[in-house]
């Protein structure tokens, strides 16, 4: 079986591998945090749902739906390997919007200023990888 095609603008490797030294080490362990921020996401968006005054047969299906929308998209549109990958600034703009709205959702259940320390966390993870990406090895 072929192996699909990957977008032309799709990275190669993980950002990591065009940096040495410690900007590296800085570069793979930002990569991490991008990652557990974004499980975290997940986490939070599924934990609001469950927590909404319906029955549970209601806040089951609506949590699977969100989380698999959520991934989704994801998936399809901001991850490093996205099918269709957003230009750099619709990228920022949908992470806004999903750190933003599990922020919400963290608040939501009780813990706003653990939801401050995730967006506070989400932006300057953002920032720093929206760089990596759209700078020039060093």
């Amino acid at each position: 079986m072929p192996e699909p095609e990957r977008p032309s603008n799709a990275p190669a490797g993980p950002e990591w591998v065009r940096y040495s030294g410690p900007v590296r080490t800085l570069v793979l362990l930002n990569s991490l945090l991008a990652f557990v921020l974004e499980m975290a996401m997940f986490a939070f968006v599924v934990w609001w749902v469950l927590t909404l005054d319906l029955a549970l047969w209601a806040r089951i299906p609506l949590a699977v739906a969100a989380f698999g929308g959520l991934a989704t998209l994801w998936g399809l549109l901001v991850s490093p390997r996205a099918r269709y990958p957003l230009p750099t600034a619709w990228t920022v703009v949908f992470k806004l919007a999903a750190y933003g709205g599990s922020a919400l959702a963290l608040w939501g259940v009780g813990y706003p200023a653990a939801a401050v320390a995730f967006a506070v966390l989400a932006a300057a993870n953002t920032a720093v990888i929206t760089y990596v990406r759209t700078r020039p090895a060093i």
